[in-house]
């Protein structure tokens, strides 16, 4: 089954944390926060503007962005664990990531 969002909204997928920390030190589960990176995997077509156009997200499928803690709705789909955010919400796009994806 598809999952298509409405208006400004973004389905994103979370990027898993790090297992270790920079010292080497391994995280307990219970210690992990949630990460606050992820992948977008379905971006609907925008928001309505007060003139009635519709103004085109920023972000688009594929982006991996930054997000706030407690931003956007967990939701389960297809067997996975998902947010659905508006794009407000969102922080920023990481470029590093996306240009290099692009030269490989």
């Amino acid at each position: 089954m598809k999952f298509r969002p409405l208006h400004d909204r973004i389905l994103v997928r979370r990027i898993a944390a790090e297992e270790k920390t920079a010292g080497g030190i391994i995280i307990p589960d219970t210690a992990k926060e949630k990460p606050q990176e992820g992948e977008v995997i379905a971006a609907g077509p925008g928001a309505r503007a007060e003139s009635g156009q519709l103004q085109p997200l920023d972000v688009k499928v594929g982006d991996r962005i930054l997000f706030g803690k407690w931003s956007g709705t967990e939701i389960r789909h297809g067997g996975e664990d998902l947010l659905i955010m508006k794009e407000s919400d969102v922080m920023g796009v990481i470029e590093a990531t996306a240009t290099a994806k692009k030269a490989a």
